[in-house]
């Protein structure tokens, strides 16, 4: 019972982790710190997807589902879990890239945004320091 949840915990984590991958970049718009996290997670996941390796969740996960008497899988996440979502056909190498290219996209236009927004902010906060110090003089 106990490799099972672990399994399943393994699961949600790597579910998890691959939201975070994929729309991590616009938490960091609100959230700017969250781009120190955020960055090495998006880097490790196009990583995986361009040089067509396996996540070591993967793995982690099915040794949790054979120590609990279950079947592991063949192949990676994406392909068994999400890719009979989206293309019932299979993965292939190209599907793969195109994964990694569409995060590295989504996340190139979110910290498009987080950069302007910081740059926003911090032309707000100079001329307002400016001001406050012709204000005391």
């Amino acid at each position: 019972m106990w490799y099972r949840f672990l399994a399943d915990l393994t699961l949600v984590v790597h579910f998890a982790f691959i939201a975070f991958v994929i729309a991590g970049g616009f938490v960091a718009i609100r959230w700017r710190r969250i781009a120190w996290l955020h960055l090495p997670c998006a880097a490790w996941g196009a990583l995986i997807e361009f040089a067509g390796w396996i996540c070591p969740l993967t793995p982690l996960e099915n040794a949790w589902r054979r120590a609990g008497g279950e079947a592991g899988y063949s192949g990676g996440f994406i392909e068994h879990y999400l890719l009979p979502l989206i293309y019932p056909g299979g993965l292939t190498r190209g599907i793969q890239v195109s994964f990694g290219i569409v995060a590295v996209a989504l996340n190139l236009l979110a910290y498009t945004l987080v950069i302007r927004r910081a740059r926003k902010f911090r032309g707000q906060g100079t001329a307002s320091g400016e001001s406050r110090s012709r204000d005391s003089a």
